[in-house]
């Protein structure tokens, strides 16, 4: 284990004082430690959303807080935190229980991106707020520059119009789920106050209401 916190050490230039929090962080869970990463990853998490909030209203004072606030979430969720992770080879430094060392895309992407955060709590800790800060812009800077093209999807548009102008959320209602089990179609419909109801389909939940929340835009003739 000494030779990886080395090498993760020398990958992310910090040294550490206490090797124990570099150490904690990369324990998951479902190892056979009595210690684990959960509450550094709690720590770390808020220590990234503040420094990124700092930043983006240092970067857009002049923007508005919800495209602010839509920029940060894209900033912070698990893929780009599973990206960066990825970045950093952070996988081959975790120490997991047998059950998750088969893994998977999906559970990898969250446990890498726990991992990161955990990282960040650690630094956090260890070297204070200066180094961290350093450690989570020098990590993010693609994504912030990124940042920058953020595009309103169709339903938050469309959630803003309908508020707007009718006080009211957009209704959205399941009407189908067909196909096969490992790859569904989902059908969904939309309407808001004085519109017709809109059907659309997508491989998932999501994918459908965006799709039909763009057909009533453009019959609003709204641009996304």
């Amino acid at each position: 284990m000494k030779d990886k916190l080395n090498k993760l050490q020398e990958l992310i230039n910090i040294k550490f004082v206490n090797l124990d929090l570099l150490e904690r962080s990369l324990i998951h869970k479902s190892s056979d430690k009595n210690i684990n990463n959960e509450k550094l990853e709690f720590l770390g998490d808020r220590v990234l959303g503040l420094v990124l909030s700092k930043n983006l209203l240092e970067i857009y004072p002049n923007e508005k807080e919800g495209i602010i606030d839509k920029k940060f979430a894209n900033l912070v969720n698990k893929t780009t935190c599973a990206k960066i992770a990825s970045l950093l080879n952070l996988k081959k430094f975790i120490e997991l229980g047998s059950s998750y060392r088969k893994g998977g895309t999906r559970s990898d992407a969250k446990i890498t991106s726990d991992a990161l955060e955990a990282l960040i709590g650690a630094i956090f800790l260890d070297q204070g707020l200066d180094v961290s800060e350093k450690f989570i812009l020098k990590n993010w800077s693609i994504f912030l520059k990124k940042s920058s093209f953020t595009k309103i999807d169709s339903k938050t548009k469309l959630q803003e119009y309908s508020l707007k102008k009718y006080k009211k959320l957009p209704e959205y209602k399941m009407q189908k789920v067909s196909g096969p089990q490992h790859n569904p179609i989902f059908k969904v419909d939309v309407k808001i106050p004085n519109s017709k109801i809109y059907l659309a389909s997508g491989r998932s939940k999501k994918e459908a209401q965006q799709e039909a929340a763009k057909k009533l835009l453009k019959d609003l003739e709204i641009k996304i």
